[in-house]
């Protein structure tokens, strides 16, 4: 496998400015909304609805905080020279899989078993 890291290092640095750009976009939206203003007349369900729209908002952003992790860490893994290694078996992790998930620390194969085990 023959993976061009600087380009993939782009890619990455990418990622993790959308995925911080979306999580600051989230907690705006949260903080400018109806959803902290006080209840006052609304209907109970105007208000649950209000509720869960902020745990969602809260449970994205603490996503987006997540993959941001694994990013760096792939980009640590770049610069050590291990990226594109299986963290638990040592095997390459198929260009395909990087394609698609460019922070992946394990092959597919580890990762069914980590999913279903």
């Amino acid at each position: 496998m023959t993976i061009d890291l600087a380009s993939r290092r782009t890619e990455l640095v990418g990622l993790r400015e959308r995925m911080l750009q979306a999580a600051t976009d989230i907690v705006a939206d949260d903080e400018g909304g109806e959803s902290n203003s006080p209840a006052g007349d609304q209907q109970l369900a105007d208000h649950a609805t209000d509720l869960v729209d902020r745990e969602l908002d809260h449970s994205l952003g603490e996503n987006a905080e997540n993959v941001v992790g694994e990013i760096d860490a792939a980009i640590a893994r770049i610069d050590e020279g291990t990226y594109g290694t299986c963290a638990k078996c040592g095997a390459v992790i198929p260009e395909e899989r990087l394609d698609a998930i460019p922070y992946a620390i394990l092959c597919l194969d580890d990762k069914r078993l980590q999913e279903h085990g």
